[in-house]
């Protein structure tokens, strides 16, 4: 191995999935640079010095690993000649102790176990050549582990420098029924602004502290505590490459920083900083808290009492400022029953609105609907999870006694919006948990389920965790009147905020009007200065703007064929055509695509796609976007590119007569030959993807005879209700 102490090496953070992009932020502020992030992980590069400094400050980091090699493999043996391949001996001696994880599968890698087994094989193999000793393997403090990550045909070979995960800081030996790692509870903190919040001496209160997670790691942020310093070790101390003098070096700097912010005593010898205070009503899991709190060295910054929630108030021994309550309370799933944890909740918000005017407060649940319960609107919401439970940050801002304003206060709803929220919540409570589950971040909520309020709602959930909805309204029947439609639709709206528990400014709204003369926009557009913001699907950071344009950048019905584009396009070389802003472009590079050619006329959607590819760190000069017409380029293209691509995805519009086109464009009637050329640039096995949303759409008989054309039923559960709404193809030769 090359120095360690200077090099510039490549390292993978990873961390609860919703975490990515505070992890980014936080590695930067370590001063990581490189950062790409991908679901629950972040790649980094730096020094080993910078790698230490994570694993002693990350707040929300599970582990560190150093990254060695990232080769693509097929089967077993060339698994073993891989990890052979790595100079073992330069990080393990052949006396000690060693630890495989493997992770993922691939066709002929089918089980995890073997995928290890076949690994060690591979290290201890190589050390008993070399030596002729070979390492004990052993789970239990090993000197050295190494993580294997296999991904399709693409394996990274790494060694954790963590140790054990990092969420696990050393104070807590003492849990609760219900625990919140440290690292998940780091993150509510943060999402919920209490660094900014204790800077400016505002405290933090937890009326159901539980083993008290919360405010230790509220403690240690104010406090300048590094996170790492109680833990018993890290998986680098063992390693033959640990470069002792710049731990050390890092620890006793993360020492003094601990002694000034702690050490520092307030009038009368209390602590310095803000009053960090927590509530339980059950005796018994305050002396857990207490025990954790001690072992964090903490006695003297936080406090816990026994209280139950209906006695919740602002300490009153000295002058408060006002700050954050911040709690998981249980929701159900956990502990009790809902019914009964309803009461639980209201009682909390009419605690807060009583005593807490001024507050800020975050409420952690997996039960949104319980967070409701409180008489609360919040204002933003951020999706996580605690463990494999989708859960949510419910944040509020409690306002002073008689100033909310009247969005703030509960709506007196009529019976027929009432019906509408009811629906919504339900689809929440189904779609919503199916979302989810499957890390979807965008999907369709309603689509005209209730056929008088005819409209589709979509939801798109920012990077940053914040929630909007993109309302667009159908074309009502003749015989409803316009005004009846206006005001179905307004009730629509109002329904969505309610049930969303988000701002006006939030929803996005396309309204179909009724035309009087041919041309001009048959949609109404409202908030049209509303800002473009960055949304997760598979990995991929995607721009989506929901009130500038038409549509939003991203087509939510498409989310599968992106996906199955990506999971076909490793070692391929790619064309997409008409490809707006080039997103299943993105997910095929994602997905180890080698070339790509993206094309379309629009300009707008060129500069679009270019800061979709920055975002996610997409090379230009192996992934080229074309501002062309798509009719004229697919012509000249048959003279110098026939058989250059192994994948075309074909997604053309079912009408076009664009000034900047040649000609006019009709699905229906020219298929045929877009087809037919696409097929020339194909290489031998390669695969055609068309797609269309034409909903008479009916494939050219004299294609089907020519090619093997299967129709694909690429269609997610958010768009079940409507299975017309697009139409793929696969064609191949």
């Amino acid at each position: 191995m090359t120095d360690a102490t200077s090099a510039r090496l490549e390292f993978t953070a990873t961390c609860p999935r919703g975490l990515e992009g505070l992890l980014a932020a936080e590695l930067r502020d370590l001063g990581a640079s490189a950062l790409h992030e991908q679901p629950a992980s972040v790649h980094f590069a730096g020094p080993l010095e910078l790698a230490y400094r994570c694993c002693l400050w990350s707040r929300l980091a599970n582990r560190i690993l150093l990254r060695l090699s990232q080769v693509r493999i097929g089967d077993a043996e060339d698994l073993y000649r891989a990890v052979a391949a790595l100079p073992w001996e330069e990080h393990i001696s052949p006396a000690a102790k060693l630890w495989l994880q493997f992770s993922g599968t691939n066709r002929e890698i089918r089980n995890s176990q073997f995928g290890a087994q076949k690994a060690k094989d591979a290290i201890v193999d190589r050390l008993r050549r070399q030596s002729g000793a070979r390492p004990v393997v052993e789970r239990q403090h090993p000197d050295l582990t190494v993580a294997l990550r296999l991904h399709r045909d693409k394996l990274d070979i790494a060694i954790d420098l963590s140790g054990e995960s990092l969420h696990k800081r050393g104070y807590r030996t003492h849990i609760g029924a219900a625990p919140l790692k440290e690292n998940l509870a780091a993150a509510l903190l943060l999402r919920a602004g209490w660094p900014q919040i204790a800077a400016q001496g505002g405290a933090l209160l937890d009326p159901m502290c539980g083993s008290g997670t919360i405010l230790i790691e509220g403690a240690m942020m104010a406090a300048d505590y590094a996170p790492g310093l109680l833990r018993d070790g890290f998986g680098f101390e063992r390693w033959l490459n640990h470069q002792s003098d710049i731990w050390l070096k890092l620890r006793e700097e993360a020492l003094q920083r601990r002694r000034a912010g702690l050490e520092r005593g307030g009038p009368g010898g209390e602590s310095a900083l803000p009053e960090i205070r927590g509530y339980d009503a059950d005796a018994k899991v305050l002396f857990a808290a207490e025990a954790n709190i001690a072992r964090a060295g903490l006695e003297r910054q936080v406090r816990v009492s026994c209280r139950p929630v209906s006695a919740f108030k602002v300490p009153s021994h000295r002058e408060i400022k006002p700050g954050l309550v911040l709690s998981n309370p249980p929701y159900g799933e956990r502990l009790g029953e809902q019914e009964a944890l309803r009461e639980t909740y209201a009682e909390l918000g009419r605690q807060l609105k009583t005593e807490f005017a001024g507050w800020k407060v975050g409420i952690f649940t997996g039960n949104p609907e319980l967070g409701f319960a409180t008489g609360l609107r919040s204002h933003k919401q951020y999706q996580l999870y605690n463990g494999s439970i989708p859960s949510q940050l419910l944040l509020f801002d409690v306002r002073e006694r008689g100033g909310d304003s009247a969005a703030e206060r509960e709506p007196v709803l009529s019976a027929e919006v009432q019906m509408v929220v009811n629906r919504l919540k339900k689809n929440l409570r189904t779609t919503g948990k199916w979302a989810a589950k499957n890390a979807i971040d965008c999907y369709r909520l309603y689509d005209a389920d209730l056929p008088e309020y005819a409209a589709a709602v979509d939801l798109y959930r920012s990077t940053e965790g914040a929630l909007y909805a993109h309302v667009q309204e159908y074309r009502a029947p003749a015989s409803v009147p316009e005004d009846k439609a206006r005001s179905r639709l307004r009730d629509l709206v109002r329904a969505v905020q309610v049930a969303l528990e988000i701002p006006q400014r939030h929803i996005s709204i396309k309204e179909r009007r009724r035309q009087s003369h041919k041309g001009g926009d048959q949609y109404g557009r409202r908030d049209v200065d509303g800002q473009a913001f960055w949304v997760r699907e598979y990995g991929a950071q995607l721009e989506v703007n929901l009130w500038a344009y038409l549509d939003t950048g991203l087509f939510l019905d498409h989310r599968p064929v992106r996906q199955y584009l990506r999971e076909r396009a490793r070692g391929r070389k790619l064309l997409n055509l008409f490809c707006y802003t080039a997103t299943a472009t993105v997910q095929a590079a994602l997905g180890g695509c080698e070339q790509s050619t993206s094309v379309d006329m629009s300009k707008t959607y060129q500069s679009w796609s270019a800061r979709n590819f920055r975002r996610n760190n997409l090379d230009p000069y192996r992934h080229q976007l074309v501002e062309a017409d798509c009719l004229q380029w697919l012509e000249s293209a048959q003279q110098n590119r026939r058989g250059h691509y192994d994948l075309i995805f074909l997604d053309p519009p079912s009408f076009s007569n664009s000034a900047k086109m040649r000609g006019v464009l009709d699905i229906q009637r020219d298929h045929g030959r877009l087809i037919r050329q696409c097929m020339a640039l194909l290489a031998p096995g390669g695969t055609l993807v068309f797609s269309n949303n034409l909903r008479s759409f009916t494939m050219d008989e004299d294609i089907k005879a020519a090619f093997a054309v299967e129709k694909l039923p690429l269609l997610d559960r958010d768009f079940q209700r409507n299975p017309k709404i697009h139409n793929v193809w696969k064609v191949q030769a």
